[in-house]
């Protein structure tokens, strides 16, 4: 299964880029370029949910793709 969530890019004044994920409460990362933003919000993405199966905790649907 592939999960697909909107993630909110903002940029921060002293530079780079802070990413939170709407859809998975305290889901938060960063980045120094944008490239590098998307890159961390997609490993904190996978990380969330893999300790969501571990724990046995649904995981918040947002998109589903098989």
């Amino acid at each position: 299964m592939r999960y697909q969530y909107t993630i909110v890019l903002e940029r921060n004044e002293e530079g780079g880029y802070k990413v939170t994920v709407p859809a998975l409460k305290g889901c938060i990362t960063e980045g120094d370029t944008l490239t590098e933003a998307i890159a961390n919000a997609q490993e904190a993405i996978a990380c969330y949910l893999e300790s969501l199966l571990q724990h046995g905790e649904p995981v918040p649907p947002r998109y589903l793709f098989h």
